[in-house]
């Protein structure tokens, strides 16, 4: 004698939802014929009480009689029951639920999977950024940079002003000492600074310029610059951006206007930064804006 098992005898899931379905259907389309019939009767029953035997016959609306008008009504109501049960029912019914659910489900997993490596990358940096400013902690980097009121600092890779005592600010900072800057920025200008060693970030292993030191990281190109007790990183935004976090100084020219341009210096936090000096300028026959050369110390 053979016997089934358990499992086989037991109907699984996707079974009795197919059963419901088919259940919930045919009551759907039992609600529908039961509709129909109970139009089809109420119209006969509209026209004959009040076209033969004249009920409200003086009730006109739109010239029509009442009973035209009320049975109009009903038609569209039952219209509108057989599209919900054969279209919207049929195409949104449990299955288009659960696919909606699903993608929703999947979309907001995918939202936190992004988040997750935001934040996990966000942790990363932040523990390298220790970690390298507890290797460096003699030297003391520094952000040197001129960006406007509203925090621009160049236009299609140029500068947008010229302030002849700003460059000279900025030679006499930096005469002598490392200066870190992305491939972008090295490009636009017409050779490696001189009296200085330019360090190139890029991340293009086969780079190669005169009179520079190529690295692919900021890490890279500071621990390059270990042995300068005072590397400057001179740009551009996205470098900014990467070294905010392990500099120590931050020497800014703020030029007191607003200016239109793609590239931006990083907002300054001045709950991490203190400012340590200033010296304020104003426009003359050289120099269109006023400026202040400020220098900031990380706390």
């Amino acid at each position: 004698m053979l016997f089934k098992s358990k499992s086989s005898d037991k109907i699984n899931e996707d079974q009795i939802n197919l059963i419901k379905t088919a259940q919930r259907r045919v009551k759907q389309k039992k609600r529908l014929f039961f509709h129909l019939s109970l139009m089809f009767f109420g119209i006969i029953s509209f026209l004959t009480i009040n076209l033969l035997f004249g009920f409200k016959e003086e009730v006109i609306f739109f010239n029509y009689p009442w009973s035209f008008i009320a049975s109009t009504i009903w038609i569209f109501l039952f219209l509108v029951h057989s599209y919900n049960v054969f279209i919207t029912n049929r195409f949104m019914g449990g299955n288009w639920e659960k696919e909606q659910i699903k993608k929703l489900v999947a979309k907001q997993e995918l939202k936190i999977a992004k988040i997750k490596t935001e934040f996990e990358k966000e942790a990363r940096i932040k523990a390298e950024s220790q970690l390298f400013n507890e290797k460096n902690s003699s030297n003391c980097i520094t952000l040197i940079a001129a960006a406007s009121e509203n925090n621009v600092i160049g236009n299609d890779n140029k500068l947008i002003w010229h302030l002849p005592d700003d460059l000279k600010h900025f030679k006499e900072l930096t005469k002598g000492h490392c200066v870190i800057m992305g491939r972008k920025t090295f490009e636009s200008m017409p050779k490696a600074l001189p009296n200085r060693t330019n360090i190139v970030i890029t991340r293009k292993l086969d780079y190669k310029a005169t009179d520079v030191i190529v690295a692919n990281s900021i890490y890279e190109a500071l621990e390059k610059a270990s042995n300068d007790k005072q590397p400057f990183i001179i740009g551009g935004g996205e470098i900014y951006n990467q070294s905010m976090s392990l500099a120590n100084r931050i020497e800014l020219t703020r030029v007191h206007t607003d200016s239109d341009g793609d590239t931006y210096f990083p907002e300054i936090d001045y709950k991490l930064w203190e400012e340590a000096s200033r010296d304020e300028r104003f426009e003359d026959d050289k120099h269109k804006f006023d400026f202040t050369f400020i220098r900031y110390n990380k706390k």
